[in-house]
């Protein structure tokens, strides 16, 4: 089986080698072991194509179905790539090689998110941005909430979350286009204990899918309070119908004549 995979276009700021964000290749070689081959030259419009093999699926069906989930994942493994490599050496306290002071990963086309990776922790800052005004409406009230529900007891040890409307001092030297964002900046701190074995790769997942489960979030909202105010409406109908006064009909005697009951105090 062939599988292809077309990558956002990505915005000015970011890094990419060969169409792809630094480290996607290895990254692929590294989830996928001999299972899938990377194909020299990728499908045409497309970044890169992988040739599976079905023969080497394992014959475990719990193993082959993480498997194919995890084949299923292929576009957060090659856009997570970068951030998964920070992250990496975060879990030794030390910075990238390769990483610069601010790095710029693409995530949506044209938009890109940023990590400043430091020795003790690597700061994750999003810039939130939506089409819909009703959607910027409901994703500011969300992230504030988000936000909010950090500071509960048993979120201790969660990344610390901090939104807001203006760029973080963070992210001073970014390109002017990225510093503009109508449902605020979203921004969380990563510490070597969120990257320590398993957790990597949960981390990177939750991060690369930040805007999407911001998004699903917002769609199911505006689903349930349309659903509400149909039921609200339908309710009001009912009333309506209820209120609405009976019409007397006429009432005929054996002779065909036609009269009308006076009704007496």
């Amino acid at each position: 089986m062939v599988l292809s995979i077309l990558i956002p276009t990505p915005p000015p700021e970011t890094v990419f080698s060969g169409g792809l964000p630094f480290g996607a290749t290895e990254a692929v070689k590294g989830a996928y072991g001999t299972t899938v081959q990377i194909v020299d030259t990728p499908e045409e419009g497309f970044q890169l194509t992988l040739k599976l093999d079905l023969a080497k699926l394992p014959s475990d069906e719990e193993r082959r179905t993480q498997l194919m989930t995890k084949i299923a994942s292929l576009r957060s493994v090659v856009l997570g790539a970068p951030m998964r490599e920070i992250l990496k050496h975060l879990a030794f306290k030390i910075v990238a090689p390769d990483a610069d002071r601010l790095v710029a990963l693409v995530h949506r086309p044209k938009e890109s998110f940023f990590l400043i990776p430091q020795p003790e922790k690597v700061t994750v800052v999003f810039p939130m941005r939506f089409k819909d005004s009703v959607d910027v409406i409901l994703a500011t009230s969300f992230l504030q909430e988000f936000m909010e529900a950090r500071r509960t007891a048993g979120l201790n040890n969660a990344p610390s979350c901090v939104w807001s409307t203006s760029p973080p001092l963070e992210l001073k030297g970014a390109p002017a286009h990225a510093l503009h964002a109508n449902a605020g900046f979203v921004s969380f701190v990563i510490f070597p204990r969120h990257v320590v074995g398993k957790k990597l790769e949960k981390t990177v997942w939750s991060l690369s899918s930040f805007h999407s489960y911001v998004n699903y979030h917002i769609k199911c909202s505006k689903s349930f309070m349309h659903t509400r105010m149909r039921r609200r409406v339908e309710t009001l109908i009912q009333a309506l119908n209820r209120a609405k006064p009976e019409v007397e009909k006429d009432k005929k005697t054996a002779q065909g004549r036609s009269f009308r009951r006076q009704l007496t105090k």
